[in-house]
């Protein structure tokens, strides 16, 4: 007699099971993100689950007697790359690298195959979903990479996926993509959160146990988050953003999570008809650097994990005729641009109650760091007086509620940064002071906003 197949209802966005389908999930309050999923009752053996390349049982031990040893890294042969990933890849890690479609995420994984290969002799995996191999193959021939040494297997199912990469034992595998794979332990569709959640996991527990390092490749919603449960993001190593306008050339990946590494690291490619191709310099292609001098533009030096970076923000400043002016941001924090003119308001003297005011940073980075409170006070000063300041002039500080500039961490490395790059002034925190001395930079330190304004020439 056979069993009858029940159904379930599961959140796309936490993963929680639900016996009957519900507007709203009851654990995270999302709307209609419950998905009928059907499960079948027979519970599948640990054997099966594990397959053959289960480990032995673990050990209970003492955290104090367990010897750390240096984490060995595998080169990607991409600089960015590696330095988002915190070195390389960590042999048994699994990363997960989503983005809008088109944005370049199979291009960067095949040159990433590629270069692995031909600097440490692997035999690197690289499964696709999507694409034939035909398809695969006319784009490394684009490109131009040497895939005398990648192996391609076109396939979904993950059971069969496992059992060739425990044969051929690579050191590297992609999985393209994760949405695409699926376990013959579910009767649910390709996509679907069971079969997202319960694949991701049979690879994750390959690539422990193995000491395989796996690249995951996940579709994005039209928020911009990974697609799938969110438990996803949490059962891999390192989750990362791959980035970019569709107007614009240069794609950024970003770190959201590294088990092995710094979060928020920054790597920046520019894509050409040969692929993606490495931005050494980024500090250079995010200033516009005028010709002359322009109101509402000001320099200030971000920092995305390890590396300081030159942006440019304008700010215009107009008059509004609406009864609620406008304030809009590019790449900065809406709510802070109006707390911050509030600020200007109670302690520089200075309202905009009736101006429309925008403000944008320059070449679609996004700077969510407080250290650019300054410079935006000062562009939008500078556009709502036509004044503009000096073209070797840079800014950086946190402005808080009560008018003061507070420091901001690793002051040093970015003023390091603005002399490389020829700027002659510096406007920062007290609190930000090196403590030797910049003879090519004229610091000016300053405590209160009166003080900023008053350096700035406002």
């Amino acid at each position: 007699m056979s069993k009858k197949i029940k159904t379930q209802y599961v959140c796309t966005a936490c993963g929680a099971a639900q016996h009957k389908w519900l507007g709203q999930c009851p654990e995270c309050h999302e709307w209609n993100t419950l998905e009928e999923v059907r499960v079948d009752p027979t519970p599948a053996s640990t054997t099966h689950r594990l397959g053959h390349y289960s480990g032995a049982h673990p050990n209970l031990c003492v955290l104090d007697q367990v010897h750390a040893e240096p984490t060995a890294r595998i080169p990607c042969g991409l600089t960015e790359l590696d330095r988002v990933l915190g070195g390389g890849l960590v042999n048994g890690s699994v990363v997960l690298i989503g983005g809008d479609p088109g944005i370049g995420k199979s291009t960067l994984l095949l040159q990433t195959l590629s270069k692995i290969s031909e600097l440490s002799g692997f035999f690197p995996l690289y499964v696709t979903g999507e694409e034939s191999a035909q398809q695969v193959s006319l784009r490394a021939n684009r490109l131009g990479l040497d895939v005398s040494r990648l192996k391609l297997l076109t396939e979904t199912h993950v059971e069969h996926i496992l059992r060739l990469a425990q044969q051929e034992q690579p050191r590297v595998m992609v999985i393209d993509s994760i949405q695409t794979v699926y376990t013959e332990l579910l009767q649910s569709a390709p996509g679907s959160v069971a079969q997202v959640r319960e694949s991701a996991a049979q690879l994750v527990r390959f690539a422990k146990q193995t000491d395989t390092a796996v690249f995951l490749v996940g579709h994005v919603t039209k928020e911009g988050a990974l697609a799938g449960p969110r438990v996803l993001e949490h059962m891999v190593d390192t989750v990362l953003y791959f980035e970019g306008e569709s107007d614009s050339r240069f794609r950024v990946i970003r770190a959201i999570k590294n088990r092995f590494g710094a979060v928020n690291e920054l790597g920046i490619f520019a894509m050409t008809e040969r692929g993606l191709r490495e931005v050494n310099n980024p500090s250079a292609i995010f200033l516009s650097r005028h010709e002359e001098e322009v109101a509402g533009s000001v320099i200030m030096v971000t920092r995305e994990g390890s590396r300081p970076m030159l942006v440019e923000v304008q700010a215009l400043v107009d008059e509004s005729h609406a009864p609620n002016p406008r304030r809009i941001t590019v790449g900065l924090d809406q709510n802070r641009l109006a707390m911050l003119l509030a600020v200007l308001s109670r302690h520089g003297g200075i309202v905009t109650y009736d101006q429309d005011v925008f403000v944008n940073v320059v070449g679609g980075v996004k700077v969510t760091e407080t250290a650019a409170d300054l410079a935006v006070l000062l562009s939008v000063l500078s556009s709502l007086r036509n004044a503009p300041l000096s073209k070797d002039l840079i800014v950086f500080g946190e402005v808080g509620l009560a008018g003061e500039i507070r420091p901001v961490p690793n002051g040093t490395e970015r003023l390091r940064e603005a002399a490389k790059h020829g700027f002659k002034r510096a406007i920062v925190p007290k609190g930000n002071m090196p403590r030797e001395s910049l003879p090519e930079l004229e610091i000016i330190p300053v405590v209160r906003l009166v003080d900023a304004l008053h350096a700035a020439g406002a």
